[in-house]
């Protein structure tokens, strides 16, 4: 194929990233390795209070998931979105939805968005990337809920999150 003839592979990885994780930076390695163009889009949802304003989440994966993403040859943006996912995904030109895989109960609640999505916008196809063993026990919810009372979060968030996580969460005396 020529250069002419190649078309953009694009793929969206959402969520709440509240904060991102080395589980997130985990798929977005592998997804990375699917797609010339990563968006990253951060969720923002009226009803949720999250610990970092969605600016502050934007910056974290520009600085942790940027060199992973230029490692790999890919395009990086990240994005907020506020509607669903498979519209933000159409607006972006994705044509990938990637969805990170823990464990089964992920896998069951997961296969129903993806039917849910598949009908909405056919076009868009979901690609479960399963998480590597070391990552599969961490959800962001567990991180900050660990770092808010005072834990060791330094083994399931990259250095640059755990820095701010630390302004946030100062050590209990």
């Amino acid at each position: 194929m020529s250069a002419a003839q190649h078309t953009t592979r694009t793929a969206i990885y959402a969520g709440s990233f509240d904060p991102p994780t080395n589980g997130h930076l985990d798929v977005v390695r592998s997804a990375c390795r699917l797609a010339d163009r990563l968006i990253l889009a951060v969720g923002i949802h009226p009803g949720k209070t999250p610990v970092f304003p969605p600016a502050e989440r934007l910056d974290m994966l520009h600085e942790v998931c940027g060199p992973v993403a230029a490692e790999e040859g890919t395009v990086l943006e990240v994005i907020t979105f506020d509607n669903l996912v498979v519209e933000a995904a159409r607006k972006a030109g994705a044509g990938l939805l990637i969805r990170g895989l823990r464990d089964g109960t992920d896998l069951d609640y997961e296969m129903q968005m993806a039917g849910m999505n598949g009908t909405l916008v056919p076009q868009i196809q979901t690609v479960f990337l399963p998480a590597s063993p070391r990552v599969r026990p961490i959800t962001a919810t567990l991180v900050r809920q660990i770092a808010s009372m005072g834990g060791d979060v330094s083994a399931f968030v990259p250095p640059a999150v755990l820095a701010r996580l630390v302004v946030k969460f100062p050590k209990r005396a």
